[in-house]
């Protein structure tokens, strides 16, 4: 029986390329919040390979809820969870706002804890699943002007850890991803010059294709011996002394 994929926030970026290599794979249910006209225009394209979009917005509970359920109705379960879904805001901490800091949580830290709670019964129940988190470079090491995103970051990191201890008796795994500079939209915050000089810095040389972090999730989720692992994918980058 085809196993079933749910992977918050996949309508772009490394979400989309999660989606497209694990179409005609498994089973896929990918949600988005704001950008609706991508996921329908992902969901066209690989609508053959039984991949479905679902509005949902992880902050918010009930949301999750329903779009799990739409999820279990159209395929039957969920084997696998990637918790993707994540903003990121640049700038100084005295600058940085109460309710941006919180949104930077509540997306990137909350929105997994919710939405392994609502896939979690289940898979504890039959007694198998994954869940991979995807944090990043910033939440193992740190980054000037991007506190709130480390931060949080850091929190999927131990949420990961301590979650794998938790489930694992019961034949759960979970796991992390964190990627290092992604040629994502999410860089478009950086000049041409600022790339390059992160590029200099990263021993490959180059940016991480989405489709690179993809496929590492896809190796987390299929190892049926790892758990409680963070997999850095960063180029063999190392920002400690920088």
């Amino acid at each position: 029986m085809t196993k079933t994929i749910f992977v918050t926030g996949g309508s772009r970026g490394i979400g989309a390329a999660i989606v497209k290599c694990a179409a005609g794979k498994y089973n896929v249910c990918f949600t988005y919040n704001k950008h609706k006209d991508l996921a329908e225009n992902l969901e066209k394209e690989l609508g053959s390979l039984g991949v479905v979009a679902v509005q949902c917005d992880v902050r918010d509970e009930k949301s999750i809820k329903n779009a799990v359920e739409f999820a279990k109705k159209r395929f039957g379960k969920i084997d696998i969870l990637v918790n993707n879904a994540g903003i990121s805001k640049s700038g100084l901490l005295i600058d940085l706002d109460e309710k941006e800091w919180d949104d930077v949580f509540a997306v990137n830290a909350k929105g997994a804890y919710l939405t392994s709670k609502a896939v979690l019964k289940d898979m504890l129940s039959r007694g198998s699943g994954a869940i991979v988190n995807i944090s990043s470079i910033w939440g193992e090491q740190g980054a000037s002007c991007e506190v709130a995103y480390s931060s949080s970051k850091a929190a999927v990191i131990g949420f990961t850890k301590a979650l794998a201890k938790e489930v694992a008796p019961m034949g759960v795994r979970v796991n992390a991803v964190a990627p290092g500079a992604v040629d994502t939209d999410m860089m478009k915050c950086y000049t041409e010059d600022e790339i390059k000089d992160i590029c200099s810095e990263i021993p490959l040389g180059r940016l991480a294709h989405p489709e690179e972090i993809a496929s590492a999730v896809l190796f987390l989720a299929e190892n049926e011996y790892i758990t409680g692992t963070v997999l850095s994918v960063n180029g063999g980058w190392n920002t400690t002394n920088n």
